[in-house]
Parts: structure tokens; sequence; C-alpha cells
């Protein structure tokens, strides 16, 4: 924690409704604002005038928080408290948000190797502050992912906007309600009656069935993959059925920030090397690894810069 912050935590102690974050070199709020700004179905946050307002159960009570620019810091209000926030939901909301807009990655080392580099250098450049806007709950970027299989990123997000508002709890303040990711145990328990009428495919159907009985048996959880290494946490996660490599690797680009996580098969990342490089189809698999071999280390943040160009 800076001097900064600690002076503001003190403070508190009297107002009890704000608090502010510091943000870190190369970090760029519009462009974080932008992927958050992907699609008018996004359900789990809302923008309005360059803010962004959510919610999140912290200790079993519902709380929105409201995130806006100052320069150096963002600025966290805490809407729905009719006192003081605890310390608890301070600490939580803080790490929550540093985890969500990927603040404590140092990303000197990776626009040093992207400005050496012909593929990258123009990107690194024009998206400069550009960072993993990460998704803190691993059951729900699992989920997500699956979702998104096979499937254009519009219509997953009315896949996700039906099954978050369906399942998942709700909270209402000044007549919006905000919503919140639907909890493994009722994810278990849900069938193909329940979700097959909202579009999912009986895969799509499947998968998420079986993610949420793995969660909710602690068969898996995101403490207990924290302590592994990368290859095992990744090999945990695809003992699941219906998670693959790619959607193991996004698990662990998005929920963990492994800078090595690489999502080999996905097709934008192949249609952003086939455009930027001029191809006429787009690369293999093969060619796509010896390209990435010059990333090494950073290939999660080289596969969000190539996202980007699209």
């Amino acid at each position: 924690m800076t001097k900064e912050e600690f002076v503001f935590l003190c403070a508190l102690a009297f107002c009890g409704f704000k608090m502010n974050i510091q943000l870190p070199e190369n970090f760029s709020y519009d462009l974080c604002l932008s992927f958050l700004k992907r699609s008018p179905r996004e359900v789990l946050h809302r923008i309005e005038d360059e803010t962004v307002t959510k919610a999140l159960s912290i200790n079993e009570q519902l709380v929105i928080f409201q995130i806006k620019n100052a320069d150096k810091y963002l600025n966290v209000d805490f809407l729905n408290l009719s006192g003081a926030a605890s310390v608890a939901i301070e600490n939580y909301t803080r790490a929550y948000i540093r985890e969500w807009f990927d603040l404590e990655t140092d990303l000197k080392p990776f626009y040093s190797l992207g400005l050496k580099d012909e593929l990258l250098k123009d990107l690194v450049k024009k998206y400069k502050g550009y960072r993993i806007i990460g998704q803190p709950d691993l059951f729900e970027s699992l989920v997500w992912a699956v979702l998104g299989q096979q499937i254009n990123l519009q219509f997953a997000y009315t896949l996700k906007q039906r099954f978050v508002e369906q399942f998942g709890e709700r909270v209402n303040h000044n007549g919006i309600d905000y919503f919140l990711f639907p909890q493994p145990k009722i994810v278990s328990q849900l069938t193909d009656t329940d979700l097959l009428p909202l579009q999912f495919s009986r895969q799509k159907s499947k998968y998420v069935k079986l993610i949420g009985e793995a969660f909710a048996n602690n068969a898996v959880s995101k403490e207990a993959l924290s302590k592994l290494s990368f290859d095992e946490a990744k090999m945990e996660l695809m003992k699941i059925k219906g998670i693959g490599n790619w959607t193991a690797n996004y698990a662990l680009m998005k929920t963990f920030r492994y800078p090595n996580a690489f999502p080999l098969e996905d097709a934008g990342l192949h249609n952003a090397i086939k455009n930027l490089k001029r191809m006429k189809k787009k690369p293999s698999p093969e060619q796509v690894k010896r390209i990435f071999k010059k990333y090494k280390g950073w290939e999660a943040y080289a596969t969000l810069y190539l996202w980007k160009s699209l």
C-alpha cells in the first residue's frame, strides 16, 4: 500500500463511503473502458458518463460500487451502504478492482519486447496502457468461456444476459437492477429444461452444469489452483468435461494473470495475425507457435494486443 492510499484509508474512518486506488504506470482508463463497453447486452456492470458501476456479494452483503477515473487514481464510491463501509468490504473491493483492471502487472518489459517486434510495435504504441480486463471469479470465467465457444461475441453476450438475469441474484438501487453471476450450487442443479429455452445448445447446457457441479462439490476452486504451477493448474481445469486447452488458457489468462497463458486455437488470434501479416489464409497452429516463440513469458499480452487490432 502506498503512503497516499494509507492516508486516504485513514480518512475512511470518518466518511466510510469512498476510497482511492492508485494507478500504475502505463494504464489507460479509456482503453480499458472500451473493452468493458464491448456489448450493450453486458449485464454484470453498467457504464454511464465514463463511470463503471458494479455489484458484488461480500460476506453475504450485496454491495454496489462505482468507479471513476481521477488521473493517477480510480475513485471508488459505495452507493448502497447506509453507514461506513467495513474494513472487510473496503479490502475485498480494492482487491477485486486491482485484479479486474490488472493493476499489479508491470508492462514495461512487454513494451520493451513489443517495440522491437514487427508484428507488435505499432500496436503497443497505439494501445499503450491497455490491460487485460479480467474475471476475478474463476467460475464466471470458465462458464463465460464455454458460452462463447463456436459462436459470435454478441450472441455469447445474449446467452450470458439471459443466464444471469434468470439465475443470478439482483440488487436494486435507485430503480436500477444490478446483477451478480449465478452461484455454482444453483447452476449445478439446472437441467436442459432450464437452459435450452435460453438458446443454449445441449452441449453448452451439459458443460455449464458440469462446471457448476465441480465448483459446488469443491472439486475445483480458485484458492486451490492458485497454489499450483501454470501447467498443473491447466491440467486440473482440463479434467472438467467441456474445458479444453483454449478454455483453460483463457481462464488462466483472465483470472490468474499468467502472462504465459496462450489460447493457441483462438480464431480471433489467427485472424489478427493473418490481417497484420497480409497472409492469403489464416496461419496454421504451427505457424502461430513459431511466431509466439518471440513472446515467451508474455503470450497473454501479445494475444491481447493482437485481439485489439481486430
